[in-house]
């Protein structure tokens, strides 16, 4: 621009500032009433000093750039005669001078980019600096906010990781009078996931095999990933076989074939199978397993009623606790195998309908009970020990799987016992008779009292007679009456009746255990074994032959 040289003159700010032409001046104040304070221009780079860039505007003066802005990378490529953007502090210092800033333009350049993408629903890169309370703080040209929910389709429990990683996001919220932008990541995983979810649903149907990633894995099975869309793999379905637990067959991260046994297209439900990759095991169990074959297996479960035996991947059999052995001693499966023992089975029953198949141990060895008859004639004498007692009897083990019972009531010819543990102890040796042998029912009848003759008939009904004067010892007092042993340890009852105690006395205030008395028999039942006495016809007896006497 030319100016005349008789032009009048303004003087700039300063003391010793040059005198300008009227018109220039004027001309400068025109052009500067477009410059606002707050805005972006751009201005030529004047000179590069140790303070910082010296910029023009178009103002009558210029203005500097603090060297703060810039690295030293930055100071290095810049010429002068650049044009560069600088952003407008003030129009002037005290001292006359433009405040300038490059960074602010920058980011005033960056502000009108973002609010155009926000506007349009754009993406934009963003990069993850540092953790703050609710979320993470990410650069997307200026500081935006990204809060916690926002990350991920699912909380992410370890937001450290993340710092230095970069994502498209959106802008979800923004505020350039405060300076605030907040940005989301989730509504572009939302998005992706909805487009996958839609093709993945369009091509999906029974039957069809396709591949998956396993997401995650719960108690009752494994969600996978189809592309979009995610199906759950039941553990029922994972193997033919036993699975405790399906982090046994998958593991988070897996890829993995996997069939569509049943698609729900309006819930969007879809349920898979693993094991239906391979035929059924069981279609063909009673070709591979039949009756009455022997086979060898592995313990893979045990329960209180027996113990589960795994044939072959897919197929398992019960052996029950009443087949694992000729003893009938066994109390608790675990007592004979463990988990992961291999063991020799035979097939009892197969029952495909319902997928079962019962197996037996003790069938591997000979039944014992097949010889009994020989090895235990009736009428011969045993020699065992007591294995165990109960109310009714005593068992006598007499080899592995054969074991005898003497009843209680053939013990003792002449005792009345209440428990067999009045004459017997756990692991006392002991003889008895073989009275019965039920080979069908696995039973053995013996006798203890049969190994002496039956003093029944052996003299008692001739020593003792109705009338006759006994010696008794007391051996036990009852509410209806007194239980007493003869000389010969022959047992009698004195009913209450007989005592000759008063109604309203008690029979133990009169008589005690091992009490000797005298009693007069009354009555003999030798068919049913019992002698009644009678203490009161003893007495009776006793006065009147006093009074005869006299």
């Amino acid at each position: 621009m030319m100016f005349s040289e008789d032009a009048p003159v303004a003087k700039t700010a300063g003391a010793d500032s040059e005198e300008l032409p009227m018109d220039m001046h004027a001309l400068y104040e025109e052009s500067f009433k477009n410059l606002k304070e707050g805005g972006v221009v751009e201005g030529t780079i004047v000179a590069i000093q140790q303070a910082g860039v010296v910029v023009d505007i178009g103002y009558k003066s210029e203005g500097l750039i603090p060297a703060s802005e810039f690295s030293n990378t930055e100071i290095s490529v810049l010429k002068v005669g650049e044009l560069i953007q600088v952003y407008l502090e003030e129009r002037e210092d005290s001292e006359g001078n433009l405040i300038l800033s490059k960074e602010k333009a920058a980011k005033m350049k960056v502000w009108e980019v973002l609010e155009k993408s926000f506007e349009k629903g754009e993406v934009v890169e963003g990069k993850m600096v540092s953790k703050v309370k609710g979320g993470m703080m990410v650069d997307i040209g200026v500081k935006a906010f990204l809060p916690g929910s926002q990350i991920d389709l699912h909380p992410v429990r370890d937001l450290d990781a993340l710092i230095g990683k970069s994502f498209p996001m959106k802008i979800i919220k923004m505020n350039h009078r405060r300076g605030n932008i907040v940005v989301s990541r989730r509504v572009i995983l939302e998005d992706s996931r909805d487009k996958k979810r839609r093709a993945a649903m369009a091509t999906l149907e029974d039957g069809q095999m396709v591949d998956g990633l396993v997401k995650n894995i719960t108690e009752y099975g494994a969600f996978i990933d189809l592309g979009g869309i995610d199906g759950l793999l039941h553990i029922t379905d994972m193997s033919w076989g036993r699975v405790n637990h399906p982090s046994e067959v998958l593991s988070v991260g897996d890829r993995t074939q996997v069939v569509i046994l049943k698609y729900d297209k309006e819930p969007g439900r879809v349920s898979l199978g693993l094991k239906q990759k391979t035929p059924d095991p069981w279609t063909k169990v009673e070709e591979k397993h039949p009756v009455g074959t022997r086979v060898k297996g592995k313990i893979v479960s045990i329960t209180d009623y027996g113990a589960f035996v795994e044939l072959e991947p897919g197929i398992e059999g019960l052996v029950h606790i009443s087949e694992m052995s000729w003893s009938h001693e066994v109390r608790h499966p675990s007592k004979l195998v463990s988990v992961g023992d291999l063991v020799d089975v035979a097939v009892l029953m197969v029952d495909r309908a319902n997928r079962k198949i019962s197996l037996g141990m003790k069938q591997i060895t000979p039944n014992p009970w097949t010889a009994v008859e020989g090895k235990y004639p009736i009428g011969s004498k045993i020699t065992g020990k007591i294995k165990g007692l109960t109310d009714f009897g005593a068992f006598v083990g007499l080899e592995e799987g054969i074991d005898g019972l003497i009843h209680i009531s053939d013990m003792s010819w002449t005792k009345r016992l209440t428990h067999p543990s009045e004459l017997f102890k756990k692991g006392q040796p002991v003889e008895a008779v073989v009275l019965k042998v039920d080979k069908e029912k696995e039973r053995l009848s013996l006798g203890f009292k049969q190994l002496e003759a039956d003093p029944w008939e052996a003299g008692i009904a001739e020593k003792y007679h109705v009338g006759d004067v006994a010696k008794c010892k007391v051996i036990k007092v009852t509410d209806f009456g007194v239980f007493v042993e003869l000389e010969d340890g022959v047992e009698g009852l004195i009913h209450v009746s007989e005592t000759g105690i008063e109604p309203s006395s008690r029979i133990g205030d009169a008589m005690q255990a091992n009490d000797v008395i005298r009693a007069q028999i009354i009555k003999m039942d030798l068919p049913e074994r019992k002698i009644a006495l009678s203490i009161k016809a003893y007495k009776y007896e006793q006065e009147r032959a006093q009074k005869k006497d006299k």
